[in-house]
C-alpha cells in the first residue's frame, strides 16, 4: 500500500507539473491532432495569442459552447441539472470549455468511468492553475474547425482568406457554429441550420459583451 501510495503521489505530481507547464508553454499537439496527422498526412495548425484576436472571437466561442464560462469553476451545475432532467439527452450542453480543454489536450478518447474521473480531476487542476483567459486561449487554438484544420489561426484563412486578427463577428460566429461537428458543417458554405445557429451565436456574443459575462477574458486595448 505504501508503494501504491507513492506511485499515486508521484503520478499526481507529474500531472500537476505538466498542467502548470502548459499554462505558460503552448501545447504543440494533442492525441487527436496526432491521429488526424497520421490519417491525413498533414494538418493545418497555427497558434494565435488571445490578445491578438478580435473580441468577437472569444465571445462567439463562449456564446456557442459555455455561456457561463466566467461564472463557474469548471462545471456548469445548472447545465448538468438540465441534463439530468432531460434524461441525459443534452450531455454536450453540460460540457464546459474547461472540460473540453481537459479532455482534448490532456486525455485520451474513452467513455469509461476512469477517463471521466481523470477529466474531472484535470478540469479542477486547470481552473486552479490556469487563468480563464489561458483556458479559452488554449481552447481556441486547439479546437478542430474542419477536417484537419485546428485553431482559429488556421481556420480563418482556410474558410475566409483572412488572418484570425481580422475576423468579424459574423465570421467568428460561423466558426463557432461548426462546433462540435466540424466535419459535418461548413463555416464558408453553411446550410440553413448552421446559418441560424451562427445568428443565434452572434446575438449571444453581443449579450455577453453587454451584461459583462466576458469580464474574465476581456482584453483591454
Amino acid at each position: 500500500m505504501r508503494w501504491g501510495l507513492r506511485v499515486l503521489v508521484a503520478a499526481l505530481g507529474l500531472q500537476i507539473a505538466l498542467v502548470a507547464l502548459l499554462g505558460v508553454v503552448n501545447p504543440a499537439t494533442d492525441y487527436y491532432m496526432l491521429t488526424e496527422k497520421i490519417r491525413l498526412g498533414s494538418i493545418r495548425h497555427e497558434w494565435v495569442p488571445l490578445a491578438d484576436l478580435p473580441a468577437a472571437v472569444p465571445r462567439a466561442a463562449v456564446a456557442a459552447e459555455d455561456a457561463n464560462f466566467c461564472q463557474h469553476w469548471g462545471f456548469d451545475l445548472a447545465a448538468i441539472r438540465a441534463v439530468v432532467v432531460a434524461g441525459g439527452k443534452r450531455l454536450r450542453g453540460a460540457s464546459t470549455i474547461s472540460q473540453q480543454v481537459a479532455k482534448n489536450v490532456f486525455l485520451w478518447p474513452s467513455r469509461s468511468w476512469l477517463r471521466k474521473a481523470f477529466e474531472v480531476e484535470t478540469t479542477l487542476l486547470l481552473e486552479l492553475l490556469w487563468s480563464k483567459r489561458r483556458i479559452l486561449e488554449v481552447y481556441l487554438n486547439m479546437a478542430e474547425f474542419d477536417d484537419g484544420v485546428f485553431g482559429v489561426g488556421a481556420a480563418a484563412p482556410w474558410y475566409f482568406g483572412v488572418p484570425a486578427r481580422a475576423l468579424t463577428l459574423q465570421q467568428a460566429s460561423r466558426l463557432a457554429a461548426v462546433l462540435p461537428n466540424p466535419k459535418g458543417r461548413s463555416a464558408k458554405n453553411p446550410d440553413a441550420r448552421t446559418r441560424k445557429r451562427a445568428r443565434a451565436i452572434a446575438d449571444g456574443a453581443r449579450t455577453i459583451a453587454a451584461d459583462g459575462r466576458d469580464r474574465c477574458f476581456r482584453v483591454l486595448k
